[in-house]
């Protein structure tokens, strides 16, 4: 968000949790935009209907939604019981469907928007002990690919960043479980996730955060899946 802020676009913030949204969004006025932290539950249907018309209010209309949020948590798929299958889908799928949903009408009437889901390598190869998560960046994948072809021409554009491991909170967190699963150091589990990358090592956040800002441009690509795997 902080990179588009740096564009000088107005950013809305969305997360369960208050504190860090605050944070980022006084890092975000810094330049000269405004910003507005709202605590929502992408997965809850009428609550993104709210915070999308909290938004228009305060900032105006919602031109670039990016897709971010997303959980990981991986298990054998014999151990894959329904709720942790469930809880990816409705996660990583249906919050981006809910939320593109919901300002999709208004950007294919002033013919300008861009939608930019986040979603992984794993969206377009398969990995072990990961079948929700690498099911819920598949069905991400064919959400961007599918709508894409349905608004091409019309000034809107719909892609998917794929990242590797990235330098995450949410790598940390599964650094922290293979920790004390496997008796590792968590430096050890982060050097392991890190070599899966094709170029064994991390993915920057800026480094997604810059192909965010570059997917503003009038000439972006549309239904592109752009894949961050640290060999750039």
């Amino acid at each position: 968000m902080l990179a588009l802020a740096r564009e000088g676009c107005h950013v809305v913030l969305a997360a369960r949790t208050l504190g860090p949204l605050e944070a980022t969004a006084a890092a975000a006025r810094r330049f000269g935009v405004d910003a507005l932290p709202i605590v929502l539950d992408v997965t809850d249907a009428a609550a993104v209907t709210t915070a999308v018309g909290e938004a228009r209010a305060k900032l105006g209309a919602i031109a670039v939604l990016v897709n971010n949020a997303g959980i990981a948590e991986s298990a054998p798929f014999a151990r894959t019981d329904p709720d942790l299958w469930e809880r990816h889908l409705r996660v990583n799928a249906t919050g981006p469907y809910l939320l593109t949903r919901a300002v999709l009408p208004a950007m294919l009437e002033r013919r300008w928007g861009r939608v930019i889901n986040v979603a992984s390598l794993a969206g377009l190869h398969g990995a072990s002990y990961v079948t929700a998560y690498t099911a819920s960046k598949h069905a991400l994948v064919g959400l961007t690919r599918a709508l894409a072809a349905e608004v091409a021409g019309t000034g809107v554009t719909v892609n998917a960043i794929c990242p590797g491991f990235a330098a995450t909170d949410l790598t940390w967190e599964s650094a922290r479980k293979i920790a004390a699963r496997t008796g590792r150091s968590f430096e050890e589990a982060v050097e392991a996730m890190a070599r899966l990358n094709p170029g064994r090592r991390l993915v920057e956040p800026t480094e997604v955060a810059a192909v965010a800002a570059k997917l503003l441009h009038d000439d972006a690509t549309n239904g592109d899946t752009i894949v961050l795997d640290g060999t750039q």
